[in-house]
């Protein structure tokens, strides 16, 4: 669909987009040519009548988000060539056609000049989520546009865009399959199996972000115990096993992520007595737990809006507070935040801070991100969401 509307920029206001950033709020807007809705394409220029992109308009303070800063028509040509310049970075990453990891995210939103389009791939199976009205509308072109790069092999597309876009919208929308119907599947990461379920498990049904982390967990946890705490899957579970770990605790408040965990043990050859595998709320569980030689923090975000970000520093200090104070002398700490209001130097000042809570020296070994294949936009540094420190702690 060709855009309808026009939205033309306050002078001055269009620095932002020459540098590429593919966000405009609401207060840069001189006028808007037309009645666009949420979701819909338009046209945006400069003050001077220059134009600049076209992006998906939105009613609220990102008033639209940019597809393209080239004069394109929107179809099913633009999303394929899109896709298929995804695909050629996850190429140069080494992450398609590998014979020891079979899923990862193809496309990433901004990070790969797409707002509001996450795509994953797990094996032969394409999972899309939305997080735009204006990518939910376009869905069904989008999922054709997938299903015809060639190097591509699916047997199945599922749309998982109902808490996203109903969050956003208030609509009560469904998920649904475009193509097939398998709703799980075993996936091999790092040569580690995994059982994913797109239809009931967290986001897309895999935490592929982590795969880097996981991996250099593996070169810290021969001889060591260790608690996987909101291990949701087991993913750094069975990385630190399978690299030697003496003993690993997995906890999680969900039973449906405990028994997830219990079956990717199992499919790894992984024995586990009941102890080992806890369903209760971690904070709770760090009250009364042994002492670890090392610790796996991942928590949800708990801040998903930057009104909440001093909620979310006393929350994140508290939480790693509690797990330091859990480690035995020259222990280790794996400790994350996925909360885009706690930029890289906060959470560190974060942790530093719970650490002197805590009463413990402390020194920082590693800085971890997301994984390749959630490239960061040099245009759009807030898309550096997951930040990550291993700490060593006398």
């Amino acid at each position: 669909m060709s855009p309808i509307s026009t939205v033309i920029l306050k002078k001055g206001k269009d620095e932002v987009l020459r540098r590429f950033h593919p966000w405009i709020f609401s207060g840069a807007i001189h006028k808007i040519i037309g009645s666009p809705v949420e979701g819909d394409l338009v046209n945006v220029l400069s003050d001077n009548q220059e134009w600049l992109a076209v992006g998906h308009f939105g009613s609220g303070s990102i008033a639209v988000r940019i597809i393209s800063f080239d004069e394109v028509e929107i179809n099913q040509d633009f999303w394929k060539g899109k896709i298929e310049n995804a695909l050629e970075v996850r190429k140069k990453c080494n992450l398609f056609q590998n014979s020891h990891t079979n899923a990862f995210r193809l496309v990433f939103g901004e990070g790969d000049e797409l707002p509001g389009l996450i795509i994953d791939i797990y094996d032969k199976t394409a999972v899309i989520q939305c997080h735009s009205m204006g990518m939910y509308n376009a869905v069904n072109e989008i999922a054709t546009a997938l299903d015809s790069v060639s190097d591509l092999t699916l047997d199945c597309i599922y749309n998982k865009s109902s808490d996203t876009i109903g969050k956003q919208t208030g609509l009560k929308i469904a998920d649904t399959f475009i193509k097939g119907s398998l709703t799980s599947q075993q996936i091999m990461e790092n040569g580690h199996l995994f059982e994913v379920n797109w239809v009931e498990g967290q986001k897309t049904g895999f935490f592929l972000d982590q795969r880097d982390n996981r991996l250099l967990l593996s070169r810290y946890a021969k001889d060591k115990t260790i608690l996987n705490a909101y291990c949701y899957s087991g993913g750094f579970s069975i990385y630190a096993l399978k690299a030697g770990a003496k003993e690993v605790h997995s906890v999680d408040a969900s039973e449906k992520a405990i028994r997830l965990t219990e079956k990717n043990l199992i499919l790894n050859n992984l024995s586990f007595s009941k102890d080992q595998v806890v369903v209760e709320d971690v904070r709770t569980y760090l009250q009364h737990c042994p002492m670890y030689d090392l610790i796996i923090l991942d928590p949800p975000a708990f801040a998903k809006h930057y009104s909440e970000k001093n909620q979310a520093i006393k929350g994140y200090r508290n939480i790693n507070a509690a797990a330091i104070n859990k480690l035995n002398k020259g222990g280790m700490l794996f400790t994350f935040s996925c909360s885009q209001a706690m930029d890289r130097d906060l959470f560190q000042n974060t942790v530093v801070s719970a650490a002197i809570q805590a009463g413990r020296q402390c020194r920082i070994i590693h800085q971890m991100t997301q994984g390749p294949d959630h490239p960061l936009n040099a245009f759009y540094p807030e898309g550096t969401y997951l930040k990550g420190l291993v700490a060593v702690f006398d």
